[in-house]
């Protein structure tokens, strides 16, 4: 008589859940020596990491509000907020898709949850983000006057922004929702990438594409200047795109940008939906992990 397996069961993933979280000196730690690692007998060390984001963010920010026709003091901090975010976002993409094959020998030796792993790497990444928020703030004092001015434009003829002001507290829920999405971009992804290990190269294939379709080193101020209010697919490229949401519930309060609640519920939406698929899928396959790395 073959006795059912209780390896699939919600009891189990949900388990998985809580234990992990229990662990926090455990994934915490984890995470400060991936950090500590990849700057080793490095001088700086992880200043590396904010001295990285400010010359991409001053370079480019130099260079399109050139090309667009910008204020330096209002497009540099536009487009180093979106760089910022964009940063955060892609660490969790590409490292998430890696998450479990990266820590074969642990999954293997050590038995934790597999939400430590996915706990590790999104800390790693906020870790990064914290590094990057220097950035942020050297740019905000330098520029203060400009953003903080109501009716101040990014791109030449673009809609009148509102001016930076304590708005700019809501950045704060709206990282904390991204980062409730990185916890299942990370769990599914990287379960599957053990299972089908194309998904990584596919991620990795598409995020140049996903990068100058979504508007970081552009404004959607451009869009509506070139074709105006017509109804077009020119004007959906930024809507119907998920990564313009997912910056703007952050970038749009750091710089004092218009607010629309139609960006939290997008990013609340693919919140809900993706955690009810990552859990299906940490039910069914969270037992096959281990063999499948």
């Amino acid at each position: 008589m073959r006795v059912k397996s209780d390896s699939r069961s919600w009891a189990r993933a949900f388990a998985d859940l809580k234990n992990g979280f229990q662990q926090r000196e455990l994934w915490s730690h984890l995470g400060w020596q991936d950090i500590k690692q990849r700057y080793r007998r490095s001088v700086l060390g992880p200043l590396w990491i904010t001295i990285s984001m400010g010359i991409t963010a001053l370079g480019l920010g130099l260079l399109y509000s050139q090309l667009f026709g910008s204020e330096i003091a209002a497009f540099l901090p536009y487009i180093t907020t979106g760089f910022i975010v964009w940063h955060f976002i892609l660490g969790c993409l590409t490292e998430g898709a890696d998450t479990f094959i990266s820590n074969e020998g642990l999954i293997k030796h050590l038995p934790a949850p597999l939400s430590v792993y996915v706990l590790r790497t999104v800390w790693r990444q906020m870790i990064m983000f914290g590094h990057n928020m220097v950035i942020y703030v050297l740019v905000i004092s330098v520029f203060w006057s400009e953003i903080s001015r109501p009716g101040y434009v990014i791109t030449e003829g673009g809609i009148p922004q509102p001016g930076l002001n304590w708005s700019a507290l809501l950045a704060i829920p709206g990282f904390a929702l991204i980062a409730i999405n990185a916890g299942w971009v990370v769990l599914l992804f990287g379960v599957v990438s053990t299972r089908f290990r194309d998904i990584p190269q596919v991620i990795s294939s598409l995020i140049n594409l996903l990068f100058f379709m979504t508007p970081i080193v552009w404004s959607t101020d451009i869009l509506q200047k070139r074709f105006g209010d017509t109804v077009s697919w020119r004007n959906l490229i930024a809507e119907l795109n998920p990564m313009y949401h997912f910056i703007q519930v952050v970038r749009a309060p750091m710089i004092g940008n218009q607010q629309s609640w139609h960006h939290w519920a997008v990013v609340g939406g693919f919140a809900i939906v993706g955690w009810a698929l990552a859990l299906v899928v940490l039910r069914n396959y969270r037992a096959r992990v281990s063999y499948w790395v």
